[in-house]
């Protein structure tokens, strides 16, 4: 099995371009040559040239409702791609980060950094991608490309402070002066920060895995826990869902940690050995203590941490990937001193092992549960997502913004 996971990791790495998609019938082609050249140079000319238009669903204020807003984003330049966006899916990131949760915002403000998308025009220096491939976009747009991190495939931690996450970032090159997401029709961006989607997934699939595969893939990895270790996840949302279904994926025996018992059932479907229902008052943890050797919690909201650390084994590994507001925690350090569990925190993944997780779920069939809503629907499932009601992933069709 290992032997397996290496050849396809080895294949992924060895990953081909796919062929770019026919542009106009062949018929017209013959028939009409000079009118489809002349045609497709004048949108070539416009696109790389003049702002481009893009119409969306945005945040105008901390309130948490979106409303539907039309804008501009930059020309494509040398080393861009403008690619048509199908689908955006809605990350609890979205949510946080309009209605100010991590710090005051710059408005209007569009969110989205899980989208996928056909392209549809590239500047003069591309070669990583053609016009007709599928391509996504996660959680960043830009970095400065030439720090350490950045030349080792961590843009996330641009050593100069340069990385530009998908929305609500300063980006002079925006004519809104900041980045926006993918809750739109079209997005402008540096071809390093997209990633390939191959063929064998569907692209609505595939947009959850820009964060929340990303976001849980990276750390499972780093964790490096063997077949058979018993990995606990906490949270079973939008992310949580993704780390149960790649943990058994690499053969751990997962145990699942939720609030929410009318998820047991899914969950279980997911291939959870054994799904937890969190009382309250968190006592009936106890029954888990020093049980687990590794634990990736997705709980997005400040919590009491003790009685879920307390289940992982000494010389084990928890791993927060949760932003709760103010990003802040409480931990008790003499309990973490007691428990001798490592702790510590992730954020998302670089543009090589994004397009690794994208290459690997599509290989093993590790495919989001999502559900495909409109955009009026939007400010709807923002409020089911809050109230825990979302069955795991609403992605957004973006032919209906």
């Amino acid at each position: 099995m290992n032997e397996k996971q290496s050849n396809k990791k080895q294949s992924r790495r060895d990953f081909i371009q796919k062929s770019a998609m026919a542009g106009a019938g062949a018929s017209f082609l013959l028939s009409n040559p000079m009118q489809v050249f002349a045609e497709n140079s004048n949108l070539k000319s416009s696109v790389m040239s003049q702002n481009i238009k893009s119409k969306g669903y945005a945040a105008t204020d901390e309130s948490g409702k979106l409303s539907p807003w039309e804008f501009e984003r930059r020309p494509v330049g040398d080393n861009d791609i403008l690619i048509d966006v199908k689908y955006a899916s809605i990350c609890h990131s979205d949510i946080h980060q309009m209605k100010g949760h991590w710090g005051q915002q710059q408005y209007p403000q569009v969110p989205g950094h899980e989208i996928a998308g056909i392209v549809s025009a590239v500047g003069i220096n591309v070669s990583k991608f053609k016009v007709g491939d599928r391509a996504g976009v996660g959680c960043m747009v830009d970095s400065c490309m030439e720090c350490d991190s950045c030349e080792h495939g961590e843009e996330q931690f641009c050593e100069n402070g340069k990385t530009v996450f998908t929305y609500g970032y300063p980006q002079e090159s925006s004519p809104t002066g900041i980045s926006q997401g993918g809750y739109t029709s079209n997005i402008v961006v540096r071809d390093h920060f997209a990633v390939h989607i191959p063929e064998h997934i569907s692209l609505q699939e595939a947009a959850p895995l820009l964060c929340a595969g990303i976001t849980t893939y990276s750390p499972l990895m780093k964790a490096d826990f063997k077949i058979g270790d018993k990995v606990g996840v906490a949270g079973i949302g939008g992310l949580g869902h993704m780390a149960v279904k790649l943990a058994v994926s690499k053969g751990a025996e997962v145990y699942a940690f939720t609030t929410s018992a009318d998820k047991v059932d899914d969950i279980k479907s997911f291939g959870a050995k054994e799904v937890i229902v969190v009382n309250e008052d968190l006592s009936n943890l106890n029954a888990y203590s020093k049980t687990l050797d590794y634990m990736i919690c997705t709980i997005p909201y400040e919590f009491n941490a003790a009685p879920y650390i307390m289940c992982v084994k000494p010389g084990g590994t928890f791993t927060f990937v949760g932003m709760p507001v103010k990003s802040e925690i409480t931990i008790n350090n003499l309990m973490l001193a007691f428990a001798r569990v490592n702790f510590n925190a992730s954020l998302i993944g670089g543009i090589p092992e994004t397009q690794e997780v994208v290459h690997y779920c599509a290989d093993n069939n590790v495919h989001p549960k999502i559900e495909v809503i409109s955009a009026d629907q939007i400010n709807d499932a923002w409020e089911k997502v809050v109230n825990k009601e979302a069955r795991y992933r609403y992605v957004i069709d973006a032919a209906t913004l």
